[in-house]
């Protein structure tokens, strides 16, 4: 098959374009086939997916809301169901698996309660794994710690030292969102997200408007959107593709050809992942979404049913591969 990624002319798409095109169901189907051809689903690629990987060590990531939870309107309820939970545990048990997420590492490690896998919280800035990297990251905000189970455990933080700002920027949007009725501010320790999903939409301008008059004074801080949230964290040389790396290289794999990085994830700040994994040159960038959009992802699945279903293929084929 032919990865060669066309441009989408269609459309000019973004991590929302859902919201653009809900009221044509039909608008939009037309334009998924037409996407699928540059971004063919995993599920029925799999068969390709299984030949690349044959005899390779494959390292599996995954990014948590939108790929293994459902979008809620509430953030805090967005559980994975007990059958993915189950999904994510298998594949923790055949391939190295770590979580990356724009949520606090400690946030969604409750949200997931898994011990198998690693995680990665606040968009890759902060990163628990078993030993140091030796290419990626000052050794500075490397720090050796001891988890529950009483395992040696490395915790890799770039941004440490922006976090009383973060303090002190949270508190202004927080008194912003008090005016603003739907708005919230959730707390990712080393990012801040302003959620209006449950925004009234003429209040949506405002919202936005006052948070980006706030950020004007700390111009070390970008904001991002994503799916009905403004993103707020730090400018630094590091993100989610950069993230990935760090993982590979605290696991050994990081210069190793005979690995092949599958990533799946649905908003924009999984893209640097996608970008990275096609610069490394091998592996499986797979994009979560039930519309077209623009992507630096080579695969595509619907929506998280999509990606449990995945995840179980694929640990079952890893396992039927040990018993063989």
């Amino acid at each position: 098959m032919n990865h060669d990624q066309a441009p989408f002319s269609p459309l000019n798409m973004e991590s929302n374009s859902e919201e653009r095109f809900h009221d044509n169901e039909d608008v939009i189907d037309d334009f998924y086939d037409m996407w699928l051809k540059n971004h063919p689903s995993a599920l029925s690629s799999f068969e390709e997916i299984k030949s690349v990987a044959h005899e390779k060590q494959m390292v599996v990531f995954l990014d948590y809301d939108g790929t293994l939870s459902p979008i809620v309107n509430n953030p805090d309820q967005a559980f994975m169901s007990t059958e993915m939970r189950s999904a994510v545990r298998e594949i923790g048990e055949h391939f190295p698996t770590a979580i990356i997420s724009g949520r606090s590492r400690d946030k969604v490690f409750q949200f997931v309660r898994l011990n198998n896998i690693y995680y990665a919280g606040s968009h890759g800035m902060d990163i628990s794994t078993p030993s140091v990297s030796l290419n990626y990251g000052n050794h500075e905000h490397q720090t050796r710690t001891i988890d529950e189970k009483g395992n040696d455990m490395v915790n890799f933080c770039p941004v440490r030292d922006f976090l009383p700002r973060i303090q002190t920027i949270k508190d202004k949007l927080e008194k912003i969102a008090k005016d603003i009725k739907g708005a919230s501010v959730e707390d990712n320790k080393f990012c801040l997200s302003v959620h209006f999903r449950c925004v009234n939409e003429e209040n949506v301008g405002k919202l936005k408007e006052m948070v980006e008059s706030t950020m004007e004074f700390y111009n070390d801080f970008r904001i991002s959107e994503g799916k009905k949230v403004m993103e707020i964290r730090p400018i630094i040389n590091w993100d989610k593709g950069r993230a990935l790396q760090y993982v590979l290289d605290t696991l050994g794999f990081e210069d190793s050809s005979n690995v092949l990085p599958i990533y799946i994830g649905d908003d924009k700040t999984d893209e640097d992942a996608f970008k990275m994994i096609k610069s490394i040159g091998r592996g499986f960038p797979v994009a979560v979404s039930t519309t077209p959009k623009e992507t630096e992802a080579l695969y595509s699945l619907r929506d998280p049913t999509e990606v449990m279903s995945f995840l179980i293929l694929l640990a079952k084929w890893k396992m039927g591969c040990t018993l063989s």
